[in-house]
């Protein structure tokens, strides 16, 4: 990484959010999402050549993940919250429109966030995230990803899921993602911050809020009009590949990018390739933006 890092704390939705932003500040912005149970750290791989390409980037730790605020209550973590915290990001940083890239959980906050604000995103890539609308309809007709989700399940108690997941130095949490990756994926330096960020206070019980809050979730089914990308790792063991094409009616304007031996974790395992596709990607939208700044600089003159 040669790209200086700025570590900031942003007033977004009325929490304060930890957010890593990169870039010159008059380039065109994307927001990258983490997923359970990472946090900004998940995408350091992919920072640098977003800004060698001419990106202004902003990382954060989403509401209850790492140094940011976690909020009590399960209602603090509703779909709509999570996404007005992102809209939030972008308007602290100036940026009526940008562009977004999630994984994971941070993938159905950005599905929500590009169906409900159709305005403002500019660009959607997806790695390996259900869209929201569809999840439980396609669980209930698949068994085998009934079966793989039934962790969400379990993660609807209380208290126990954190009593087991904090047990053995956060074993359990660890497990899930060396033992869902490639060999080597997860280096011991990587898993010491992800445990420094599960050890903040209030941590584990914000994470799993994000979990608890799903069966109230009401997803925005709008179809999106930005140009989609979806990468999917088909050896996730989560998360079956049928849930691409489900997603596909929501997005008309979507192409999808399969990585055969990808797993769950694709943006570590992959991070050149996937690299390579977002900016593959976000060039087009990168391009409109500097263009729409050197003509507004031209009539300014």
């Amino acid at each position: 990484m040669t790209a200086p890092l700025e570590h900031q704390t942003l007033r977004a939705n009325g929490v304060a959010l930890h957010v890593v932003t990169a870039g010159r500040a008059d380039a065109p912005l994307v927001i990258l999402l983490h997923g359970f149970p990472e946090h900004w750290g998940a995408w350091r791989r992919q920072i640098q050549p977003l800004v060698d390409a001419g990106w202004r980037v902003a990382v954060p730790d989403q509401r209850g993940y790492g140094t940011s605020a976690k909020p009590a209550g399960v209602g603090s973590y509703a779909l709509d919250t999570l996404a007005d915290d992102v809209r939030g990001i972008a308007r602290a940083l100036d940026a009526p429109r940008f562009s977004i890239v999630g994984h994971d959980w941070g993938g159905m906050v950005a599905w929500h966030l590009a169906a409900r604000e159709a305005t403002s995103i500019e660009r959607l890539v997806i790695l390996n995230a259900p869209h929201p609308a569809t999840f439980f309809s396609f669980a209930l007709t698949h068994p085998l990803q009934m079966l793989r989700s039934s962790y969400v399940g379990f993660f609807q108690m209380r208290w126990v899921p954190e009593a087991v997941l904090r047990a053995n130095d956060f074993a359990l949490l660890q497990a899930a993602l060396t033992h869902s990756s490639r060999a080597g994926t997860f280096g011991e330096d990587q898993l010491a911050g992800y445990r420094a960020a599960w050890a903040e206070p209030g941590a584990l019980r914000a994470m799993l809020d994000w979990y608890r809050a799903m069966p109230f979730a009401q997803p925005c089914t709008d179809e999106i009009e930005a140009p989609v990308r979806i990468v999917w790792g088909d050896a996730d063991s989560a998360l079956e590949t049928g849930l691409v094409e489900a997603a596909l009616p929501y997005c008309p304007n979507a192409e999808v990018v399969h990585l055969p031996h990808a797993s769950h974790w694709l943006h570590h395992e992959e991070p050149q390739k996937v690299s390579s596709l977002l900016l593959e990607f976000l060039d087009a939208s990168n391009a409109a933006a500097l263009s729409d700044r050197r003509a507004q600089g031209l009539h300014e003159r």
